[in-house]
């Protein structure tokens, strides 16, 4: 099997670890940049594409603020990823607000932002009624079901998931927006996710197209946004190739060219996360315990609470030792954390090189879906997030969370004065 390579030098990971400590959650700036600048580039034959960054994925605003200077919005489901946007100078119709079971005062925020208010349901209506909210901007989701057969394992078939709305449902939709005087109306979808082939990915584009010409031939109405969603993968596996972006792009114009006439003006966007932050971050963290029974594990300082994805999807992460990437891999390891539940597993039968305490790991890919899916069983407490500008620059993002940020919301004295004499 192929190595992965790291976009920074071994010693200046070796001098971050120095001065932060491990684990830390380690971001290439330059790579992240890069890999928009070609995504937008693919697209450049498109009077107006835009990417809009799914803060779920990194939500971190100095990420955040570094795509807002290339022209990337924000695709937010939260009130908390809204409060981002607009701390970060993003607003109207740079953020698309896209949620599920969406309490009111989240509504009522994105439509103060000027949001493109992306509605999951047919019965979104009423609560738009009820709030008085005729938003200047609109969105509603589709949920092919049957008509789109395959699907993945991320979100299953389109019958299979709660998002979206059916084809008659959508265009009652679009004929109440039409009704409000709402100018700006379009559609969205989000059917397949870490999808690396383009047959899928130019499916999708094909169905919204389809879409969009059906509801002009039925209400008269030439939507002004389509957004495909995300689902542009990443090559997890060293064997696995990326997405083909400049295939992509080109597949895409030739079905505008043949399908939409007419359509000129319409923004056309895709809403990536994975596909943006995935492959330029890195877990890095450090191996300090060895354990032999009927398999050697090796135990590091990251858990779960850093990266879930193994241990929730069985996902794929490649894995590296800092130093050794010329070595044999003559052993096999599980990597594990230090939960106290067996799926806390980066890596399970893998072969690597031999691994001694102290050395640093690499967990790659893990920059997207990563630090974001985090969560505190056991107590135990997520960590930093370290920024490599383009200019070679080193900044943590996000220091390490504590035991008074854990136990902030318990009201019970004592607890806060013991982890003050702990920290003493």
């Amino acid at each position: 099997m192929s190595e992965k390579k790291l976009p920074f030098s071994e010693e200046l990971v070796r001098e971050i670890a120095a001065v932060y400590g491990t684990p830390f959650h380690l971001y290439d700036e330059k790579g992240i940049s890069d890999n928009v600048k070609r995504l937008q580039k693919a697209f450049s034959w498109s009077s107006d594409f835009h990417e809009y960054f799914a803060v779920k994925a990194t939500p971190n605003p100095w990420i955040m603020k570094s795509l807002k200077k290339l022209g990337v919005g924000a695709d937010c489901s939260s009130m908390a990823e809204l409060i981002l946007a607009e701390t970060v100078g993003i607003t109207g119709e740079e953020i698309v607000f896209s949620s599920n079971d969406t309490p009111d005062e989240e509504f009522l925020k994105a439509h103060e932002l000027g949001a493109i208010i992306n509605l999951d349901d047919i019965s979104n209506l009423d609560d738009m009624e009820r709030l008085h909210l005729v938003p200047k901007r609109i969105c509603f989701r589709y949920n092919p079901g049957p008509d789109l057969a395959r699907g993945n394992a991320i979100i299953g078939t389109p019958q299979e998931a709660k998002y979206g709305m059916t084809r008659e449902q959508l265009l009652k939709c679009v004929a109440w927006a039409k009704n409000k005087g709402i100018g700006y109306i379009g559609i969205h979808t989000m059917v397949i996710s870490a999808e690396l082939e383009l047959p899928g990915l130019l499916g999708t584009i094909s169905m919204m197209f389809d879409l969009a010409n059906e509801i002009r031939n039925t209400h008269g109405v030439t939507v002004s946004f389509i957004d495909f969603g995300g689902g542009i993968g990443i090559p997890y596996r060293p064997e696995q190739e990326p997405v083909d972006l400049e295939g992509l792009g080109e597949g895409a114009k030739k079905l505008f060219e043949e399908k939409m006439r007419g359509f000129e003006n319409t923004r056309i966007c895709f809403e990536c996360g994975r596909m943006i932050t995935g492959p330029y971050g890195y877990l890095v963290t450090k191996a300090i315990h060895y354990k032999n029974i009927y398999r050697d594990y090796i135990g590091v300082d990251a858990c779960m609470a850093d990266l879930m994805r193994p241990g929730i999807y069985g996902a794929y992460h490649h894995v590296s030792v800092l130093g050794k990437g010329n070595l044999p891999k003559n052993k096999i390891y599980d990597v594990v954390g230090s939960l106290c539940e067996n799926s806390d597993k980066f890596a399970i039968q893998r072969e690597l090189p031999e691994i001694e305490m102290g050395d640093l790991i690499i967990i790659h890919d893990t920059g997207a879906h990563g630090h974001s899916m985090g969560y505190n069983y056991n107590g135990r407490l997520r960590h930093q997030e370290i920024m490599v500008h383009e200019d070679g620059t080193v900044q943590q993002i996000r220091r390490n969370e504590t035991l008074h940020d854990l136990f902030a919301t318990l009201t019970y004295p004592e607890l806060h004065e013991n982890v003050d004499k702990l920290e003493k």
